[in-house]
């Protein structure tokens, strides 16, 4: 492919990249940013979701030549120097490397539990508004071998740009999909047995106690707050034990100490 040169920040083919923080807010209409390089790497060789653009540093292109083998070949690539990327995202991009993608129609939860292997490990999370805990989640889950990542309607977007980033691309491989009514939620993971468990400081079990399951649902609830008692009251729940005197772990470390449990007892 043929990289496109831009030299006027106001150019109609890089729009979608301009003032990138304030999109953030404002949302994308169906897009979302993917920023620096195995992030790019990630968004353009699993295939989840389709690339529309790349916007590239023009010293950072010869670098990326391997991944950009991977994009289909009418793929728009658009070279600009620092500073008009400066001028077109609204603050200095020193990782130089961005790219559009769509998201496409959202996957309905029962069709993604219908995708998943006779053994699975899914991460439920519910009320998790903070960009860098999904972000780091998600990571957590692809590192552990996690399966799917499922969120209520309180969560934040996985493919906001700092959510992706913090995951290092993770959330453009780990498949999720969003669900609305929790006890209709938890009845649908009855049906398909899976064992549910919720990570809470004051979990029933110790988690170095808790066994393993040829099904898995691992919930896990925003900091502070935790999971709802409505939930917790219906689920097993497990805890990390920890020092005398501490109770509580940021919540996306816990994911990590759970997720690497159950990973490293899975049947």
């Amino acid at each position: 492919m043929d990289p496109i040169r831009i030299d006027d920040p106001q150019d109609p083919r890089v729009a979608a990249y301009l003032d990138i923080r304030e999109r953030d807010l404002a949302g994308r209409q169906g897009r979302f940013v993917a920023e620096g390089k195995v992030v790019l790497d990630l968004l353009l060789s699993t295939g989840r979701f389709a690339a529309e653009s790349v916007l590239v540093l023009e010293n950072r292109l010869a670098g990326l030549e391997g991944i950009l083998r991977k994009a289909p070949a009418d793929l728009p690539v658009y070279v600009a120097t620092s500073a008009v990327i400066d001028a077109i995202a609204g603050f200095h991009m020193h990782r130089g490397i961005l790219a559009i993608g769509r998201k496409g129609a959202p996957q309905p939860v029962e069709a993604l539990l219908d995708a998943l292997p006779a053994r699975a490990l899914v991460v439920v999370l519910v009320g998790i508004a903070n960009h860098d805990n999904m972000g780091a989640i998600f990571r957590n889950a692809a590192a552990f071998g996690a399966d799917a990542v499922l969120l209520d309607a309180t969560c934040c977007d996985p493919l906001y740009r700092k959510a992706i980033r913090v995951s290092v691309g993770a959330a453009l491989k780990i498949p999720f999909a969003s669900f609305t009514d929790v006890a209709d939620f938890t009845a649908t993971l009855d049906r398909r047995f899976y064992r549910q468990s919720a990570l809470s400081p004051r979990g029933q079990t110790d988690i170095r106690d808790a066994r393993p399951s040829e099904r898995l649902a691992l919930y896990l609830g925003t900091e502070g707050e935790g999971l709802p008692e409505s939930l917790l009251a219906r689920l097993h729940t497990v805890r990390i034990g920890m020092a005398q005197g501490f109770d509580s772990l940021n919540v996306a470390a816990a994911s990590a100490i759970a997720l690497h449990h159950f990973s490293a007892n899975r049947d």
